[in-house]
């Protein structure tokens, strides 16, 4: 019986398999987009071996200065390199984008779970809590948290990571409901499954793909919110390089060099915009109404 009730049981479905990858590697925006980023990551990786100058280091006989040989982006109000600093920018956006995701999801997934599995007063508590913070826009809340933990290249991530929770519990939560009224459900409860084995053997595994595409788009959004703490002075602080930052000191300086300001919003547009499409592309890629 044990095995009749596990063979009936649907497995978990790999974020990732055959099928998936070619679904997204047809499509063709996608892969560009993904190629870009993956440009960008590389050069964040790499940014002390290729960062052509010191990032913080001024140079007051090259202030403000256009596009030349010696500096290819020109330079900022203090005469630092401005293509070092987006290089080394990238790194800060980046890294703003991933982990604030990674520590919604490492909170907000297993709450998600236990909430949509367990029902009850566990799932009201957490709901009327998950409720009341999305009535607060994402951005006023991060800007919020940040202003409560003090400016900060770590406050600002744990801030967006915090505003993000509530997005990833609501949607774990909704997934978790979905999953339990699949029949392969049903089979593993007959086949003498604990719930422990059934909520992360089986519902777990099966939630993660919506979750899954929501963390890429996510990770969009919080590269723009790190970005706008940093232009307020609430992100990485100065005279470390972040694009948020570079923009903030570019402000000033808008009639008579807009190319300090142009560069930076330049890359924040690209990596945003290529994060989005490649999350359509997953979102593609993973939907099971896709016909070949």
């Amino acid at each position: 019986m044990a095995d009749v009730s596990i063979s009936a049981a649907r497995p978990g479905r790999r974020l990732v398999n055959n099928r998936t990858l070619r679904r997204f590697l047809a499509h063709r925006p996608a892969v560009i987009a993904a190629i870009i980023l993956l440009i960008f990551a590389v050069v964040a990786v790499l940014a002390p071996v290729i960062a052509p100058y010191d990032p913080i280091k001024s140079d007051f006989l090259a202030v403000r200065q256009g596009p030349s040989l010696a500096h290819w982006m020109g330079t900022d109000e203090l005469g630092r390199d401005t293509l070092s600093r987006l290089i080394y920018g990238a790194r800060v956006s980046l890294m703003a984008g991933i982990v604030p995701v990674v520590l919604a999801l490492v909170v907000a997934v297993p709450l998600g779970l236990l909430s949509g599995y367990a029902g009850g007063i566990v799932d009201n508590v957490l709901m009327r809590i998950t409720d009341a913070l999305l009535a607060i826009p994402f951005l006023v809340l991060a800007i919020a948290l940040t202003a409560m933990l003090g400016p900060g290249l770590f406050n600002a991530m744990l801030a967006i990571g915090v505003a993000a929770v509530p997005i990833f519990l609501r949607l774990s939560r909704g997934s978790a409901m979905a999953v339990m009224r699949e029949d392969y459900i049903e089979a593993a409860r007959a086949g003498g499954n604990s719930p422990l084995r059934i909520a992360f053997k089986h519902v777990l595994r099966n939630m993660m793909p919506p979750i899954f595409i929501q963390a890429t788009l996510t990770v969009a959004t919080a590269i723009v919110v790190e970005a706008s703490l940093s232009f307020l002075g609430l992100g990485q602080r100065p005279p470390a390089a972040s694009w948020g930052s570079m923009l903030n000191d570019a402000q000033r300086f808008l009639r008579v060099m807009p190319t300090m300001a142009m560069w930076p919003g330049l890359a924040i547009f690209i990596v945003v915009m290529s994060i989005n499409i490649v999350g359509d592309g997953i979102r593609d890629a993973m939907d099971t109404h896709h016909r070949n």
